[in-house]
Parts: structure tokens; sequence; C-alpha cells
């Protein structure tokens, strides 16, 4: 008895082409901008669920479920978002934007054939990125540059380059069992995002990690101590995403570099950020090293991230020594890291900005040095074209943050725009903004909606008041309950 019941259960899901009807998908991808196959997809999914369950559900139900998952795989979907988070380096939402030449040159570069590998003078194959990794030594005023695809995969090129000679001596002598060392303080042992460990980087590359110091004091003494023949390079990282206070103390970048010159070590500093000019000039309270500081105190190779203040695409940049920048380039390795046509042309870009000194052409330190009055005044505007709509609307402060694990104690006086829906919840209203087009990006604090003015681009703000009409308009429906302060 129970099989018949099982039985004609299962009788009652539908086909999938019945529900691909149902969505007006049966002729195509009109309504619904995704690939058939990958509606397809997720409909049979969706009843392979259902298959599983004691009871099915009634045929508009299914439809719904299916609606909901084909809603949530679009909006996956890489694309433009508006951030009003106040965070303007914000690594869910694709870290600096680019500037807007990079913009037209990826366009022109992506849509046709380039000179990526092709020497225009000489008409024969050409090396890739000349004239980038020209731009970048003078940038940082050092001999010689290269990139790769960040700034983690710069370190682990670099460390396999300078450990893998010691490895091999290793394995072929009494000493078998010992491993290269890569000498780090304990005070810079980081967790970058996502869950990942500068400890776990560096030991992937095959190194073992020689720790040194205290959590809050490393002294040169400690370095001094620490070098001996398994030594293959000391690392030096810079605490961008985070800062200690108190009894503290750690060994400048002069220091340890006479030191390694003196023990005949390679010496490397990750600086992460990318700072290019002093912080102060644009109005941060705390000084980010530059590369250009580093290497004249001695640092053979410094590493950063080219998506980070330096306000271009996702790279990591490797400055230094001709000879050791050439030695890592020949790494069977950097093959395998190396970028693509797309990031030399929006990083070429960037760099020649920052050499041409036009840095109000880069978004991310654009956005650093708006004045806060600038911004009172496009709320102020923003709140009179708003006006009659079922939402109280007041003009807040705030503070916007760097972001993107950078000067972590410096921040920035802005001005938000807070919502108070009147016949939805906040969190309905957020959501509403979600699925605007495009998506508009805020957070909920105090019991309200905020949109961050600083984050929000001036040009942005008639889709910011359009996508709010909307939102107050349209009908909305509970959902699945977030965190009070998340995106």
């Amino acid at each position: 008895m129970h099989e018949k019941m099982k039985s004609r259960s299962r009788r009652a899901i539908p086909a999938v082409n019945k529900i691909l009807d149902s969505l007006g998908e049966k002729a195509g991808p009109a309504q619904i901008d995704l690939p058939r196959p990958l509606i397809v997809d997720v409909v049979r999914q969706e009843l392979t669920q259902i298959r599983r369950q004691r009871q099915i559900p009634e045929f508009a139900a299914i439809v719904d479920l299916v609606r909901a998952s084909i809603e949530k795989l679009r909006a996956s979907r890489i694309q433009p978002v508006i951030n009003g988070t106040g965070v303007v380096i914000h690594t869910n939402l694709g870290r600096s934007p680019l500037p807007q030449g990079a913009g037209e040159t990826l366009r022109n570069t992506a849509c046709s054939y380039n000179n990526l590998e092709l020497d225009l003078i000489a008409g024969d194959r050409g090396g890739r990125g000349v004239y980038l990794e020209r731009a970048l030594a003078l940038l940082c005023q050092t001999e010689a540059a290269t990139i790769v695809n960040n700034c983690a995969a710069a370190l682990v090129l670099i460390v396999r380059h300078f450990t893998r000679p010691k490895l091999d001596r290793f394995k072929r002598s009494s000493l078998g069992r010992d491993k290269p060392e890569v000498i780090i303080s304990r005070g810079e042992l980081v967790q970058i995002g996502g869950g990942f460990r500068m400890s776990e980087i560096l030991e992937a590359s095959g190194a073992k990690l020689r720790e040194v110091g205290a959590t809050n004091k490393t002294t040169l003494g400690d370095y001094a101590r620490a070098i001996g023949k398994q030594t293959a390079l000391i690392l030096k990282v810079h605490r961008s995403n985070f800062f200690m206070s108190g009894f503290v103390e750690s060994a400048a970048t002069a220091e340890i570099s006479a030191l390694a010159r003196k023990k005949r070590v390679p010496f490397v500093e990750d600086l992460g950020s990318g700072a290019m000019s002093a912080t102060e000039q644009i109005g941060l309270n705390h000084h980010e090293p530059t590369p250009v500081e580093v290497l004249k105190d001695g640092a053979d190779l410094v590493c950063f991230s080219g998506d980070k203040l330096f306000g271009g695409p996702q790279a990591g940049i490797i400055a230094g020594k001709k000879r050791l920048i050439a030695a890592l380039k020949s790494e069977p390795f950097f093959r395998a890291l190396r970028c693509d046509k797309l990031v030399f042309a929006a990083l070429q870009t960037t760099v020649d900005l920052h050499l041409n000194q036009v840095t109000s052409e880069i978004p991310a330190l654009a956005l650093l040095q708006i004045p806060k009055d600038e911004l009172r005044a496009r709320a102020a505007a923003m709140v009179t074209r708003l006006q009659g709509l079922p939402v109280k609307i007041t003009i807040g402060s705030a503070t916007s943050k760097i972001g993107g694990g950078t000067l972590p104690r410096s921040i920035l006086p802005s001005i938000t725009l807070d919502f108070l829906p009147e016949d939805s919840s906040v969190r309905d209203f957020a959501r509403a903004l979600r699925r605007s087009v495009p998506p508009v990006i805020g957070y909920i604090g105090d019991g309200r909606f905020k949109l961050d003015l600083r984050t929000i681009f001036s040009h942005q703000d008639d889709l910011v008041v359009d996508a709010i009409r909307t939102a107050c308009t349209e009908p909305h429906h509970e959902g699945h309950k977030g965190h009070e302060d998340g995106i």
C-alpha cells in the first residue's frame, strides 16, 4: 500500500517541459536572461530534490521554487552594483573600481587582437609586458619589476625560488630531513581574506617557517639569532589589515636589510596595500609604507597588490633587483601565475596615471578625498527628490573605511542616507534594493537601512533615486533573516 501511495506521489511530479511552459521559457530565454540549458538544469535539479521528499508540493509551489532558484542563479552572475556600504576597497564588491581610461582600454583590447607578445618594430615575437614592467620599475624607482595574478601568488613564487635550491641540496646531503627556512616575525603571521593564513601560503611553497620574536615584540636580535645554514629568506610582512598598540616593537626595514646583507641572505617585504604616495596627502591619518621607501631602505624585493590603494586590477606586483626579477621570471612556475591581456591592459592604464600624477582619475583614491560637505550637499538634493514616498529619510553622519585589508585605523568622516520604511521591514527594503538594476548595496544599523555616499559615485545618484522609488512602490515579501550589519 505504501509503495502505491509513493508511486502516485511521484506521478504528481510535473514534467520538465510543463514547468518550462509555465515559466514562459519553452521558446528560449526571452523572459529570464539565462541560457536555456542552465534553466533546464535548474528545473531538473529542483525536481530531483522534490522526488526525495515524502510529500509533493502543488504545481504552483514547484514553479515558485524553480523561479526562486533561477533568480538566485541569475543574481550570482558578475554584474555592476552600486556600493553604499562606505567601504572603499570592498573585497566582496570587487575591490578597487578601475579608472575610466582602463575601462576603455579593456574594451578595445578584449574585442580585438593585440600585441601581447608581438614586437611591432621588429615584426617578431616579443616579450610579454615589456612596457608595463619598465613603467612599474620607474614608478617604484628600482631596477626591474614584473606581475603575477595576485600578491599571494607573488609570495609563493618568491618563496619557491629562494627555497628550491636549498631544498635540492638538503635532499642530496646528510641534512635530508631538513627544509629551507623562511624567517618571519610571529607578529606578522597574518590571516588574509577567505580564511587564508600567511603561514599556510608560505608552507605550500615547500618551505619551513622559522618564527622569531613574540606576537607583540620582535627585535633585530631575534632575526640575527635565527639565521643559519637552513635560512633561505628573511620575510617581513606589513601588518596592513590589523594593528597592535601598547608594549609593541618591531625591527625596521633598514635594520633587517643591513643584517640580511651582512649574512648574505635575501630580504623581501610584502606591503600588501600598494600605496604609491604618502597616505597623509590624501587625508588619511596613518602612514602606509610605499614600495619606493622599502626598496630605498634596502629590501631586495617588494611585493604588493594592484587592486587596493594602487587602484588597478587584481595583480601581484613584484619590484626590486634586476637579477632577482629575471630569476623569478625564469621559474617554470611563473607561467602558471602570469596575468592575461586584460590585466595587462588595465594595469598599464593605472600605472600611466600614477606616473603622470593624475591620481584624481583613479576612483579608489578619488573617493577617499571627497569633502564631507560635498557629500552632504548630494544627500540633501536626493532627499528633496524622494519626498512623498512611504519611507522616513534622514541624513546621518558616518565613518567610512578604506577596506581591503588596508589602514584599519584610518576612518573617513562621511554622510549617509538613512531609511525607515513605513510599510515594510528594513530587511525587506534592503532586499528590494539588492534586486534593483543595478543592485544597490547598503547596510543596516541602528534599526535603519543606510547608504554611505562616499562610495557612491555622483553620476550614480539618479540610479539610486530610481531604485529607492521602485523599492517603495513595489510589494515586499518576507524572506530569510540576514545579519543585522550585513550588506
